[in-house]
């Protein structure tokens, strides 16, 4: 993975710096409210419902054992003894006190993390694939290019304070899923007529009060351009996105009112005049490539035989196997999927002694890595099969093995009215309902792939818009009322939820 030089960790740390002294200032009445407020947000920090909530920066989902025991001890020390995975694969922390806030952001530092730009009108943290580099269908890593777009982003000053939020997925394999066409920018890697690798380009997806799906703005674009192309959107969503109306300030809206055809040609004209002064070097690609070199596999790990034998004897163990492990492109290893889904668990919800166990894990048996997901789950994408039956093991005594990925239960959920002071209706003891309704674990596996998103506000964190069933709760007259949509989709065939009342 990415590890900072002396640039990237000198800027983390000053930011830290910076934000002690502006929360300082605004305890002891010298920053007004609205003043604190651009700078808290632009530091990840948000006004809850019962107290602050942080958001912390997650780039293309990608965690080592170290930065996850961080995690756990700002978990233990700072809050309520655990935090929430996101649909944007960052970490939430609910419970921390504002003053101690700048001490966290301080913790991260050490590990090469921050909260930098996960809140607020600019661009926000870039997410990817959660198989990227492992995943048998992939054209080529996108990591690569997802770090490129994160120094490109961070405290980028022309779009420090757009018109909106502003989110940029990336994806390298010929299934999605990483919902890339339901971002502000969508990027595919993809390969041309003559076997060349280069982009292809979405805009104007969001989700939301009004979701969209993206469209295609470039079907082919060069490697040495991605920058400048993108920095060419960005301008003249910068220029024409409204301000007047926050409700119409997404790229989405621009792009619908525009017209495609007259929006392409607006980023095309200023592509053209400031492509030549921002190309991406193949020096500055492999530069970055390099970061992200596989890990030194065993090459006798598919001669083992060891896990036929577990599968045959342990009918937990192999339904474990078919739902939470994915194929793996090197021969002998799997990618284990670990669970944020437990029945009696809020979805995406993980304690301070999971993250220390999940990071030992991660250690012994993938690398030290563990990576997080849309859909609000955790990955280990390098472990041997024959170190599976053990691992499965130790996540079935963590509660941490629930064996529902990709079925009804793995759902995708935001905090609602528990936490949220923009929502208008519960979602975490809604999902606890639902769960109970569905406790039948093999009736669950008969249904097969079918995927439940529920949100408690317009905002859509939780992607209901795109859920095969979406769950959206409304405030009716002061009382809690949901309104549900069926057939969304966030994969290939994107498509938004029809509504049924």
């Amino acid at each position: 993975m990415y590890q900072y030089n002396e640039q990237d960790q000198t800027l983390i740390e000053e930011r830290v710096s910076q934000f002690r002294g502006q929360t300082q200032r605004f305890l002891n009445g010298e920053l007004g409210a609205d003043e604190f407020r651009a700078l808290r947000l632009m530091n990840g920090l948000y006004v809850q419902t019962h107290a602050p909530m942080l958001r912390v920066a997650i780039p293309y989902g990608l965690l080592s054992s170290n930065q996850v025991r961080i995690l756990a001890k700002i978990a233990r020390d700072y809050d309520k003894g655990y935090c929430h995975f996101t649909t944007r694969q960052n970490v939430q922390y609910n419970w921390p006190a504002l003053e101690r806030v700048p001490d966290i952001l301080a913790e991260l530092a050490t590990v090469q993390m921050h909260a930098i730009q996960t809140s607020g009108n600019c661009l926000r943290n870039t997410t990817s694939d959660h198989l990227a580099g492992v995943c048998v269908d992939e054209i080529e890593d996108p990591r690569p290019y997802c770090e490129i777009i994160r120094q490109w982003t961070t405290l980028h000053p022309e779009f420090a304070y757009l018109p909106r939020k502003f989110k940029i997925a990336v994806s390298g394999s010929e299934r999605d899923r990483a919902a890339v066409q339901l971002h502000d920018i969508g990027v595919y890697l993809v390969k041309n007529e003559a076997g060349d690798v280069g982009f292809r380009v979405l805009a104007g997806g969001g989700l939301g009060r009004t979701p969209i799906i993206g469209q295609t703005v470039k079907p082919f674009l060069e490697k040495k351009y991605l920058l400048s192309y993108l920095e060419a959107i960005l301008r003249v969503y910068n220029l024409l996105g409204r301000r007047d109306n926050k409700y119409k300030a997404r790229i989405k809206i621009l792009v619908k009112e525009t017209g495609l055809e007259k929006f392409t040609t607006m980023v095309e004209k200023e592509w053209l005049r400031i492509r030549d002064d921002m190309l991406l070097s193949d020096e500055r690609i492999a530069e970055i490539k390099a970061h992200f070199i596989a890990p030194a596999y065993d090459s006798n790990a598919a001669q083992d035989q060891s896990l036929q034998s577990a599968l045959t004897q342990d009918q937990a163990f192999a339904k474990w196997y078919q739902y939470n492990t994915a194929d793996h492109k090197v021969n002998g290893y799997r990618v284990a999927f670990v669970s944020l889904k437990a029945p009696d668990s809020p979805p995406g919800d993980i304690t301070d002694s999971q993250l220390d166990a999940l990071a030992d894990l991660a250690d012994r048996y993938s690398f030290g890595e563990i990576r997080s997901t849309h859909r609000q789950n955790l990955v280990l994408a390098d472990v041997k099969q024959s170190d599976l039956h053990a691992l499965w093991q130790a996540l079935s005594d963590l509660s941490l093995a629930t064996p529902n990925i990709g079925t009804v239960t793995d759902m995708i959920c935001c905090p609602g009215l528990d936490f949220c002071s923009l929502a208008n209706a519960s979602s975490i003891s809604i999902a606890k309902e639902i769960n109970q309704v569905l406790d039948d674990i093999d009736y669950i596996h008969d249904i097969g792939d079918l995927k439940i998103n529920m949100s408690g506000c317009m905002n859509g964190c939780a992607h209901q818009s795109v859920g095969h069933i979406g769950i959206l709760g409304v405030d009716k007259h002061g009382e809690e009322w949901y309104q549900l949509t069926l057939g969304g989709s966030s994969e290939n065939e994107a498509a938004i939820g029809e509504r049924l009342g």
